[in-house]
């Protein structure tokens, strides 16, 4: 399962406890978890009485991103770019390593785009930068022979059918030509999978995200932009993939609703 809880304390308090108690899924990547370790520690305790193993980038801004990895069991190795300058302080990735999974070297990421705006081209440029930043280390991974799944919320819509109102936002932040020509290179040129679409139809929707603002909920006028982004060879053990939508906006415990994708280990 991947979302973006937009505050786990606010989404603990929402309902996300119980959420994870009906699923139970095996793997969760979480973005905008907006708490220091610590406090993630003892929101996480809380979810189910099971244990969980966790890696959780901090953001230094206080307040701000965070990203994390929780399983039921334990990664061989787990990363958060602490050594590299593109990810460092920016709690926008991390990465845990589940070695002979199903006969494969597996890396789950938990990454979070910042949203840009179309205006400032300086915001622009720090987006375009982190997406080849994510460009290359998904591709370095691979090319150490591991099966990668990149999860979270990337805010970009790649196609038409990723966003009801397309033609009002053919000028905005996440829907921008240079923007979506990243994912074309990713599906297209070095050919890894977007499970989401992949296994959840042509189209249009499901959704993902939806604004607080006005009827957007109620009318279904949302964006798909939280991504299960898995390698070839990954891909072929997926089997489903579920965007749950709840049944009402008072129900949600995120602006987002978690993508859930079963896979065959």
């Amino acid at each position: 399962m991947t979302a973006n809880v937009n505050g786990i304390r606010a989404a603990m308090r929402k309902g996300l406890d119980q959420w994870v108690a009906t699923w139970a899924p095996d793997v969760m990547t979480l973005q905008e978890v907006r708490a220091p370790d610590q406090q993630v520690s003892e929101v996480i305790e809380a979810f189910d009485g099971q244990d969980w193993h966790v890696v959780h980038s901090e953001a230094e801004a206080k307040g701000r991103a965070g990203v994390a990895v929780l399983s039921r069991s334990q990664a061989q190795r787990t990363w958060t770019g602490d050594d590299d300058p593109r990810f460092t302080g920016l709690g926008r990735w991390a990465e845990a390593d589940f070695d002979n999974r199903g006969g494969m070297n597996l890396t789950v990421i938990s990454a979070y785009v910042h949203t840009g705006d179309e205006t400032s081209e300086a915001k622009m440029a720090e987006k375009y930068a982190f997406l080849e930043s994510m460009t290359d280390r998904i591709t370095d991974l691979r090319s150490q022979g591991r099966e990668v799944l990149l999860t979270g919320d990337l805010n970009v819509a790649h196609r038409e059918v990723d966003i009801k109102n397309w033609k009002g936002n053919l000028k905005s932040a996440g829907f921008l030509p240079e923007e979506r020509a990243y994912f074309d290179r990713l599906f297209d040129e070095l050919g890894w999978v977007d499970l989401g679409r992949a296994l959840g139809g042509d189209g249009p929707g499901p959704y993902t995200w939806w604004s607080y603002r006005g009827k957007a909920y109620d009318n279904d006028a949302g964006w798909r932009i939280d991504y299960q982004i898995a390698s070839p060879g990954l891909a072929e053990r997926a089997t489903s993939a579920t965007v749950d939508r709840s049944a009402g906006y008072h129900e949600r415990w995120s602006d987002h609703s978690p993508l859930i994708v079963d896979f065959d280990l």
